[in-house]
C-alpha cells in the first residue's frame, strides 16, 4: 500500500529532500497539496509557464467585474482617470499635460504615468480613435475600451511585476538553498494577494508598475547593482510618488554599503551621480517641452499666457522670477508638477483611511488645527517611525533584511504620514508578503503574520470597495487565498490545549484570533444592522480602529524581526527574552 501524502494527514510537516538542501520547513495547507504532483524535478520545466498562464486568467477573471466609476457619474471614479489621462497626453502638447482642466481628474502623478498614458492612448488610438477624442470621450463606457484598459493592467504588470516578483523568488530560493518547488508555491502565494488583484485589476488602477520597479530595484542590489538598483528606484519614484515610503529605507542600505565595512567614497559618488543623472533624464521631456511651447506660443493654459499664469508655490519668490525670462517656463512647469503630485492643501488624510490620525480623530478633531501644525506633527511622527528600521539598515546593510527595512518604512509613512489614502496599503504589504519566499516564509508563524497583514490590510479598505459595488470580488479573492494559504493557521483554542504556562507563540495565537474575531463580527454587523442615523459613518470608524491597532502591531513585528536579521540581537538574547516573559506571566 503506498504511503500517505500531504493530502491524508494534512498537519503533516513536509521536508524537502533534494541534491540541494532545503532550509525551509513547510506545513501543509492546500496551496501545498494542489501543487503537490509538481513536485518532482521534471515537472519544473513546464510548472512556471503554467503558474504564468494561471495567474494571468485569474487576473483576467477579476476584471470582468464592473471597475470604479462605472455608469456613476459625474466622475466615473479611478477608470475614467486613467482613461483621461491616456486623453490628455495624446491629444494635448506636453507642456499642458499638468495644467488642463484640472477639476476632471487633472493629472497629478509623476512624469513616468504621463508617459505611460501616453504610449498606453497611443496604442488605443490605434485601434479605436474616439476612446481618447478630447473632451467628448469623457465618461466612456464603451465595452470594447474596457477590454483594452483591463488588457493595458495585465500587460504592464506582465512586463513589470511578475518578472521582478518570479526574478526575486528565484534568486531568494537560490540563494539559501531552497527547492525549485517551494518556490512556485511562493509566487503563486505572491502574485494571488488580493489587494493589488482587487485595486488594480477590479477597482482599475496601475499600482504594479510602480511596486515592480521596486521589486527591481531589490533584485539590483541582491546582485550586486547598485547603480542599477538606484536608476530602476528612480523610476518607480517617477511613475507613483507613493514609492517614497520606501525611499528612507533603499537610502540608509545605499549608504551603509558605502560606508562600511570601510569608507566607499566611489561608490558613494557614483550612487549619487546615478540618481540626479535619472531625474534629469525622467524630466528631459518636459523640459525641452515647455521650452519648446514657450517658444511656438503655446499657452499651459487655453487664453491665457504663460507668463501671466502665477506659481502655484514658491509663491513668496515669485517676485525675485522674471516671469519673462527663458527659463520660467521650466520653472513653472516644475512647480506644477510638485503642486499637483504633493498636495498639502488637502489635508491630514483623504477620506477614512486606517492609521494613526484617522483613528485618533475620533477624540481629537485635527480640522479644529491649523493646517502647518498638523504638517509638522505627522513629520515628527514619520520620522519617530522611519528612523528605527533606517539605523538598523544602515548599520548592518543586510540584503536579507531589506523586505523587512522597506515594509518597516512603509508601515511608517502610513500610519503617521501626510495625506494617506486606503490604496496606500499596498506598499508595505508588497514586500512583507515577499517575505513567503525566504527559508522560513511559508512556515506556519511567519503565514500567520504575512496573512494577517493581507487580510486585514484589504479589509480595511472594504468600505471603499462597497462604494463601488465591489463587495463579491472582495469576498470571493480574499476568501481564496485566505483558503490557499491556510489562514487564520491555528485559533488561540485549539493551540492552548495542555499548556500549563502561556508562552509568547500562545500571545501571537490569541492577538490573531481576536482580529480574526473581531473583522468576521464586523462584517456581520455591517450586513444585517444599520448605524443609527446620528452616527452613518459608524462602522466605518469602528474599521479604521481595528485596523490601525493592527497595522502597528504588523510595524513592530517587522521591526523587530528586522532587528534579528540584522544580527542585533542573537538566539541567546532571544532565549532570555523569552524566559523573561515566561517568568513575568507566572
Amino acid at each position: 500500500m503506498k504511503g500517505s501524502t500531504p493530502s491524508h494527514k494534512p498537519r503533516r510537516i513536509i521536508r524537502k529532500a533534494s541534491h540541494t538542501t532545503s532550509k525551509a520547513v513547510w506545513q501543509t495547507f492546500p496551496l501545498v497539496h494542489f501543487l503537490w504532483p509538481a513536485r518532482n524535478s521534471v515537472s519544473q520545466k513546464i510548472i512556471l509557464p503554467l503558474i504564468l498562464i494561471f495567474v494571468g486568467l485569474f487576473r483576467w477573471a477579476a476584471g470582468l467585474w464592473d471597475y470604479s466609476g462605472y455608469k456613476k457619474p459625474p466622475k466615473f471614479g479611478d477608470y475614467e482617470a486613467q482613461r483621461h489621462w491616456m486623453e490628455v497626453t495624446t491629444q494635448l502638447p506636453i507642456s499642458q499635460w499638468y495644467f488642463y482642466d484640472l477639476d476632471w481628474w487633472g493629472l497629478d502623478y509623476p512624469p513616468l504615468t504621463a508617459y505611460h498614458s501616453w504610449l498606453l492612448g497611443n496604442l488605443g488610438s490605434i485601434i479605436n480613435n474616439n476612446w481618447f477624442a478630447l473632451y467628448t470621450s469623457r465618461g466612456s463606457d464603451d465595452p470594447d475600451l474596457k477590454i483594452f484598459m483591463r488588457s493595458s493592467v495585465i500587460l504592464s504588470e506582465y512586463l513589470i511585476y511578475i518578472p521582478a516578483v518570479i526574478f526575486f523568488v528565484q534568486k531568494l530560493t537560490t540563494d539559501q538553498g531552497i527547492h525549485n518547488w517551494n518556490a512556485n508555491i511562493a509566487v503563486i502565494a505572491i502574485l494571488l494577494q488580493p489587494a493589488t488583484i482587487l485595486i488594480d485589476h477590479v477597482h482599475f488602477q496601475f499600482n504594479n508598475v510602480m511596486l515592480g520597479l521596486v521589486v527591481a530595484s531589490i533584485n539590483c542590489i541582491l546582485v550586486g547593482k547598485l547603480k542599477w538598483s538606484c536608476f530602476l528606484f528612480v523610476l518607480a519614484l517617477s511613475f507613483k510618488q507613493m514609492a517614497l515610503f520606501y525611499a528612507p529605507a533603499i537610502f540608509a542600505f545605499l549608504l551603509g554599503r558605502s560606508i562600511y565595512p570601510k569608507l566607499n567614497l566611489r561608490r558613494f559618488i557614483g550612487i549619487s551621480i546615478t540618481t540626479l543623472a535619472s531625474f534629469a533624464l525622467i524630466l528631459l521631456p518636459l523640459i525641452l517641452g515647455a521650452i519648446y511651447g514657450a517658444y511656438n506660443g503655446i499657452d499651459v493654459q487655453p487664453d491665457i499666457p504663460y507668463q501671466l499664469v502665477s506659481l502655484p508655490i514658491f509663491t513668496e519668490y515669485s517676485y525675485l522670477i522674471d516671469s519673462h525670462a527663458w527659463y520660467y517656463p521650466i520653472i513653472l512647469q516644475f512647480a506644477q508638477i510638485l503642486h499637483r503630485i504633493f498636495p498639502f492643501a488637502r489635508g491630514l488624510f483623504e477620506d477614512k483611511v486606517a492609521n494613526f490620525w484617522c483613528a485618533l480623530n475620533v477624540v481629537v478633531k485635527f480640522r479644529n488645527f491649523p493646517l502647518v501644525l498638523l504638517q509638522q506633527a505627522s513629520l515628527l511622527a514619520t520620522l519617530a517611525a522611519v528612523i528605527p528600521p533606517c539605523l538598523v539598515i544602515f548599520l548592518k546593510p543586510k540584503t536579507a533584511a531589506l523586505p523587512l527595512a522597506f515594509s518597516s518604512t512603509a508601515w511608517s509613512f502610513f500610519l503617521f504620514g501626510f495625506q494617506v489614502h486606503e490604496k496606500s496599503i499596498l506598499l508595505p504589504l508588497m514586500p512583507m508578503t515577499l517575505l513567503l519566499a525566504g527559508s522560513q516564509g511559508m512556515s506556519e508563524h511567519m503565514r500567520a503574520w504575512i496573512g494577517l497583514a493581507n487580510v486585514l490590510g484589504v479589509w480595511t479598505m472594504f468600505p471603499l470597495l462597497q462604494r463601488v459595488n465591489l463587495r463579491v470580488p472582495y469576498f470571493v479573492l480574499t476568501g481564496l487565498w485566505m483558503y490557499l494559504l491556510g489562514l487564520p493557521t491555528k485559533l488561540f483554542c485549539l493551540n492552548s490545549k495542555g499548556r500549563s504556562q502561556i508562552t509568547m507563540e500562545d500571545l501571537t495565537s490569541i492577538v490573531h484570533t481576536l482580529y480574526y474575531v473581531l473583522m468576521g463580527f464586523w462584517h456581520l454587523l455591517e450586513a444585517f444592522i444599520p448605524p443609527p442615523l446620528s452616527k452613518p459613518d459608524l462602522w466605518t470608524v469602528i474599521n479604521i480602529e481595528i485596523g490601525a491597532s493592527g497595522f502597528f502591531l504588523c510595524y513592530l513585528w517587522c521591526l523587530w524581526n528586522q532587528i534579528k536579521v540584522c544580527g542585533f540581537v542573537n538566539s541567546t538574547g532571544q532565549k532570555k527574552l523569552d524566559k523573561n516573559f515566561k517568568r513575568k506571566l507566572n
